[in-house]
């Protein structure tokens, strides 16, 4: 029998999710109304999504459940009761980012099911070793990875018994998946909490290149490398778009089950032409191809659907491109009306169970449960008495047998039968419902919730030390001129400068690699390799994958600020599982959810107190929309070679920089700096480390004196209390995502 690949769905809404179901979904991927990274789409709640359940694996779909984003400390209580919930239900499988959750899932909660969110940003196989310490079945791999690069992650992953799926139809994002804080910095709503703004859709100042839209990519349409990512090993097909309507995910679903059916039943199908009479920024496959050039761009936000139509039929005159649009009007119209009429008649209703409950003095307890499909019979293991705490009747039966009520069945009707007052001890009625729930779920045992041990509050540092971050062969000098812990930024790939950095950190001890968050498979064997051939003491890396490797070979390192840690459980799990010695915790938090962060034993904490501000990082050329560039399409040397930046400006007057360098992607940098002084006297002693990012990045900021006298003012402020106002030495800055937290 061969091996399908599934199709996966987006449902925002319960419409949604209806119409993924009717196309011809294997399965569909939605979330509650918390902790799901679409705050945009409709709430689904916990009584909803049981129906859902039912609905779905009737017709034969899968449902996963999307907790995937950052949790915060003070909502670890939340995300174990529902997951207490969820674990007795037939959910397929959860869908998570944070590392603390893969960690409390993983030991906790071990008959769920984890796949791995793309806001992981998995692109390196050492990622698929990270992620397979929490037991994880499927990850989402990277949008920006090209096939052969889906191939060798996905061959290096099933060795894992790890799946692998890919996005192959929806909107693309400009930055990779969990590195982007564009939103975040604007106005507060982080895309890591599933309240992405879409800034990379927002109109600029017309660029030098004449664009007014320079981050805007055309949609994701893998239509016609379908045949490549099934011979790649892909288990599953991802359509992106939980904020889309009914009409567009059925269109989608649909277009894309006929293709599959037809690839498997050797029909040759090239229509995807019901694709562009719904939304679509127009279609590109430019990192599937590896074809990453200007044309995946379109300076246009909105529907292209239109357009598309007067491209290929070549309508030149206003007349008859209106009444086209008008006929393509009436199409979508009816689309609409089609797909609404098919989903009115599909309902979510549970499955409805009538409980008929019997019993006399000396017998035991008799249930008979009575299904759409079947009945079956339980009894209880004690008898029944006429003496006890308190009778059996309807109040007191309902109220144990109640919590079936949150499954995928619902208590249509139930009948007491008892003669006379009659008495059982109410863990024998608890057994007995749970004796229901097992029949009903085909034998599947019920966890009882689980309640999390205390992490108990450690031990206040006494004093705090200064690291300093930089990037430039002109700042090695900081390391005669201060005491300060000196780290030095690793290009992504190495490819051309291998041994240029290998001679720089063996002349000079002091240095401490940091590794960047964005390290594909290619470059990931380099830093590996940089690792076993300077076999440092200790590392810094936003990268799983590089910690991973750390990990194995015993070399003490720190978890990045791009690690997004924001939670006790992800530093107990990166501290238990990776052997971490120490984190930065998340920029993107206040005060308030830092303050009850605890720290494990023999665990130093960081915290990022002055750095240029990432927005985004990503593998395509934004130079080619904004300045321009000779070159059409990236090419080997692209990342290894160029050097170069320049700016945007949104029409609200908020200033980005855009900063290219040798061996890295581009990077999108906010106008101003992060500065936040107020760390130090919100949170005294509570950080045994902060950093000052001196890498050499163009923004508005300003130092108005040397390095070495700003590394001297932040150990003055920090160690002696002192009120050194460092803004008057460092123009132009930001503590904005502090204030507003998340």
């Amino acid at each position: 029998m061969k091996n399908y690949i599934e199709l996966l769905a987006p449902g925002g809404n319960i419409e949604s999710i209806k119409a993924a179901i009717i196309g011809g979904a294997d399965a569909v991927y939605c979330g509650l109304d918390k902790f799901n990274a679409r705050n945009k789409s409709e709430k689904l709640s916990f009584y909803d999504l049981q129906g859902i359940l039912y609905l779905a694996h009737k017709n034969n779909c899968k449902v996963f459940l999307t907790l995937n984003i950052i949790i915060l400390e003070n909502e670890i209580s939340a995300i174990i009761n529902l997951l207490n919930k969820l674990v007795n239900t037939s959910i397929d499988a959860v869908i998570i980012q944070d590392i603390g959750l893969f960690y409390l899932v993983s030991i906790y909660f071990k008959s769920l099911k984890i796949h791995a969110s793309t806001q992981t940003t998995t692109h390196n196989s050492g990622q698929i070793k990270f992620l397979k310490v929490f037991n994880i079945d499927r990850v989402n791999l990277a949008r920006e990875l090209n096939i052969s690069e889906i191939k060798y992650i996905t061959n290096y992953a099933t060795n894992k018994n790890i799946k692998t799926e890919v996005f192959v139809h929806g909107s693309y994002c400009i930055s990779f998946s969990g590195v982007c804080y564009i939103s975040s910095v604007q106005s507060s709503n982080s895309g890591n909490r599933g309240r992405c703004s879409q800034a990379c859709r927002d109109k600029y100042l017309t660029t030098e290149n004449g664009n007014n839209y320079p981050l805007n990519l055309k949609d994701n349409s893998a239509f016609n490398n379908l045949d490549e990512l099934i011979k790649a090993g892909v288990s599953s097909l991802k359509i992106e778009g939980r904020i889309k309507k009914y009409d567009y995910v059925y269109t989608v679903v649909n277009t894309w089950r006929k293709h599959i059916n037809n690839y498997y039943s050797n029909i040759k199908n090239t229509d995807n032409s019901d694709l562009f009479k719904i939304f679509n920024r127009d279609f590109t496959n430019g990192f599937l191809t590896n074809k990453i050039s200007k044309n995946m761009f379109i300076d246009n936000p909105r529907d292209n659907s239109i357009k598309h139509l007067s491209d290929i039929n070549n309508i030149d005159n206003s007349n008859e491109l209106e009444k086209a649009s008008l006929k393509l009007y009436a199409e979508k119209d009816k689309i609409k009306e089609t797909v609404k009429h098919k989903i009115d008649v599909v309902n979510i209703h549970k499955k409805p169970i009538e409980i008929s409950v019997f019993g006399e003095e000396g017998e035991p307890l008799k249930i008979v449960v009575k299904t759409e499909i079947n009945t079956f019979t339980l009894y209880s293991k004690s008898n029944l008495k006429t003496s006890g705490n308190e009778p059996l009747n309807y109040e007191t039966i309902i109220k144990r047998f109640k919590t079936i009520n949150d499954t995928e069945f619902i208590i249509s009707k139930l009948a007491v039968n008892l003669k006379t007052e009659l008495f059982l001890a109410f863990s024998e009625i608890t057994s007995l419902k749970n004796e229901v729930l097992s029949q009903l779920y085909n034998g599947k045992i019920f966890n009882k919730p689980i309640e999390l041990p205390n992490i108990s509050h450690q031990k206040q540092n006494t004093s705090t030390s200064i690291s300093v971050l930089i990037s430039s062969f002109n700042d090695i000098c900081l390391c005669n001129k201060t005491n300060a812990k000196i780290y030095f930024e690793i290009p992504s790939s190495l490819k051309n400068s291998y041994n240029k950095y290998i001679n720089l950190f063996k002349e000079n001890t002091k240095l401490i690699p940091w590794f960047q968050s964005i390290i594909i498979d290619d470059d990931f064997a380099l830093a590996t390799k940089f690792i076993q051939e300077l076999k440092p003491k200790i590392i810094a890396t936003n990268n799983t994958g590089i910690a991973n490797f750390a990990s194995e070979n015993r070399i003490k390192w720190i978890a990045g600020p791009h690690l997004n840690i924001t939670n006790s459980y992800s530093l107990l799990a990166l501290k238990e599982k990776f052997n971490c010695s120490g984190a930065f915790i998340s920029n993107e938090i206040n005060k308030n959810q830092i303050k009850n962060i605890k720290s494990p034993d023999n665990f130093t904490l960081h915290y990022s107190i002055y750095h240029p501000i990432t927005t985004m990082i990503s593998r395509a050329c934004l130079f080619q929309q904004v300045s321009g560039c000779k070159k059409n399409i990236i090419e080997n040397t692209c990342i290894s070679d160029c050097k170069k930046w320049d700016s945007i400006t949104n029409t609200k007057q908020q200033t980005y920089f855009i900063n290219k360098t040798k061996g890295n992607y581009n990077k999108l940098y906010n106008g101003n700096n992060f500065l936040n002084t107020n760390i130090i006297s919100d949170l005294p002693n509570f950080f045994d480390n902060y950093l000052i990012d001196f890498r050499n990045i163009k923004t508005n900021t300003v130092l108005l004196i040397e390095k070495e006298k700003i590394i001297q003012l932040f150990e003055k402020a920090i160690n002696e209390d002192a009120n050194t106002n460092l803004k008057q030495y460092i123009a132009n800055t930001t503590n904005k995502q502090y204030i507003k937290g998340l």
